[in-house]
């Protein structure tokens, strides 16, 4: 580390006794099993036995009407630099790229990752909670929604007001991730990035009590096109901000790190009355609504309960929805837009929307991941999810009668962290919905037969663009890919600015699922191959994707290229468990 000064010398010391603990999460992973289950074949290893969460009451807490979205502010004290401001009490990041080109029209934001108190069912005990909150978010929302536009910067200040002598899981330290925004590796939130007022991790020059994050809210491609906008079809719409602290992003998580970032341009405008003929004018706020699914479990007196410790991760007997166990979201007779994000960490889902007697209903699916489609899907009635994926639905409720219930209701069953079991009817009840009210303005909204169209695929490319090949694999009771674990110190390889290449995802085990997340940029799912035979490609998988779900003796093709912005990123399982125990990788751009 850089630098001769008191605090320097004291972070080196912190950063020694970090790299100590995290070294004995490591070790114990591997020594919690018995020698016979660190023999066994990784398909023998043998799955911890919890007991259930105690009884819940349902369908007595109620969600807001509407979200709120998280102010912006006039100013930033101190002001935003270029370079990390560690005088002024900012982290020790690195140099903001492209500042000169997005700083002068940026707008402010900034949001703290706090401590407080939260009631996840009547029935269980008011308890402690971390999570991101700006000034403004009300108290009965788990933590701040953003909606931001393309072609408007923001610079995001992200306060660390975690307690330092916090008790439970976890770790006080974070490293904010914004999935899967096209930005710097500076502000990409990278796991070796965490930071605290005393702690800095191995990526950072010193700690801090917040961190800058320019965002610059630009379609990728922009510096291929020369026009600092890029291409619209490279728009991403639905996102997500989480922590990623190395070897601490699950339980972090777990304790409710996670919030919704929505972006808009001209055609999903997020003005359903938009006059501008482009605009695809979708439902919007207030009924565009963001909905997360987290799997959690509590033990006998009602509290959360994670062992951080076990390779197999804890599987979640309760499935929250923006915080709440069971809740009732009250919704006016028109068209909704839900944006359905899988929290995890280790749940997956198949989600549909049935009326009291178990019905399936019909919904329209507009968007998977970050992106809208390039057509809408009909008449659909479920979306499966693995961890982290979206889905967007529009829903018209103006089909049924006021008074009307339904239910969205999770039909995926899940046993262990490993893998789901399969889809049966009729699923359990995770969210109550009730139409309880006529609209209190006219409906405007449509979904056109047209969405977002999709750049195209040029054969000679896919022909010519080199491979890399991913083995997502157990090994000595934890994660790897490619017979390696993480190393956030050093790229296991280097991508080429620009470059089109074709990665291939392949999970060569018949006991596990993994959704694998690359950062920085989308890509297009070329091939599925299952056993060495290709199955075809789901139809909401035929668009742009930014986590890919790699199940039992399969391997996915994916064309991907890596524009505009250099530095470090990772590759990892958004399976949090698997990725902490040490399923990812480091590649370079540059």
């Amino acid at each position: 580390m850089k630098g001769k000064n008191p605090r320097t010398a004291k972070n080196k010391k912190d950063r020694q006794v970090d790299n100590a603990r995290r070294s004995f999460l490591k070790i114990s992973a591997a020594a919690v099993a018995t020698p016979a289950l660190l023999r066994a074949p990784a398909s023998q290893a043998v799955v911890p036995i919890l007991p259930p969460s105690p009884p819940t009451t349902p369908w007595v807490m109620e969600l807001p009407t509407q979200i709120t979205p998280a102010d912006s502010v006039a100013y930033l004290s101190p002001a935003p630099t270029e370079q990390a401001n560690v005088a002024g009490g900012e982290a020790g990041r690195g140099r903001h790229q492209r500042w000169a080109q997005f700083r002068p029209n940026a707008e402010y934001y900034e949001l703290r990752a706090k401590e407080h108190n939260w009631v996840f069912n009547p029935a269980y005990p008011q308890q402690k909670i971390w999570s991101y909150r700006s000034a403004n978010t009300p108290a009965n929302e788990f933590s701040a929604t953003v909606m931001a536009h393309y072609g408007q910067p923001m610079i995001c200040r992200i306060h660390n007001d975690l307690p330092a002598n916090h008790t439970g899981f976890g770790t006080p330290e974070i490293s904010t991730h914004l999935h899967n925004l096209h930005d710097g590796s500076e502000s990409d939130g990278f796991p070796g990035d965490y930071y605290s007022r005393t702690k800095a991790g191995p990526n950072l020059t010193a700690p801090g009590r917040f961190k800058d994050h320019l965002y610059p809210n630009v379609y990728a491609g922009f510096e291929d096109l020369q026009n600092n906008v890029g291409d619209y079809r490279e728009a991403l719409g639905t996102l997500f901000y989480h922590d990623h602290t190395l070897d601490f992003t699950s339980p972090n998580l777990y304790r409710g790190l996670v919030g919704f970032y929505l972006l808009y341009d001209h055609l999903d405008s997020g003005n359903e009355a938009d006059p501008n003929p482009s605009a695809l004018r979708l439902p919007s706020h207030p009924y565009d609504y963001p909905l997360v699914f987290t799997d959690r479990r509590f033990d006998a007196a009602g509290k959360l309960f994670y062992d951080e410790i076990n390779p197999e991760g804890v599987l979640g007997d309760k499935v929250l929805v923006n915080g709440m166990i069971e809740p009732v979201l009250k919704v006016a007779a028109r068209r909704y837009r839900f944006r359905m994000l899988n929290g995890g960490p280790g749940r997956f889902y198949n989600l549909a929307l049935v009326n009291p007697n178990n019905v399936r209903q019909n919904f329209t699916y507009i968007g998977n991941d970050g992106n809208l489609l390039p057509k809408p899907l009909l008449n659909q009635q479920s979306v499966t999810i693995g961890m982290a994926e979206r889905a967007d639905i529009v829903v018209d409720f103006s089909k049924y009668l006021v008074g009307t219930t339904l239910y969205l209701v999770n039909r995926m069953r899940q046993e262990e962290t490993r893998r789901p079991k399969d889809i049966r009817d009729p699923g359990v009840r995770v969210l109550k919905i009730v139409v309880d009210r006529w609209p209190g303005a006219q409906d405007l909204s449509q979904v056109p037969a047209n969405l977002r169209p999709l750049p195209p695929i040029d054969p000679a490319v896919v022909a010519s663009a080199p491979v890399r090949r991913f083995v997502f694999e157990r090994s000595n009771n934890m994660w790897a890919i490619n017979g390696q674990f993480v190393n956030v110190n050093a790229p296991r390889f280097k991508v080429p600015k620009g470059r089109y290449e074709i990665w291939e995802l392949m999970n060569i085990d018949n006991g596990w699922s993994h959704p694998i997340h690359i950062h920085l940029e989308e890509g297009r799912i070329l091939a599925r191959i299952k056993n060495g035979v290709s199955i075809p490609i789901p139809a909401h998988e035929q668009g742009r994707k930014d986590v890919y779900v790699i199940n039992e003796a399969e391997t996915v093709r994916v064309l991907i290229r890596f524009r505009d912005y250099v530095g470090k990123y990772v590759m990892h399982c958004h399976n949090l468990i698997h990725e902490d125990h040490a399923m990812m990788l480091r590649f370079d751009v540059e």
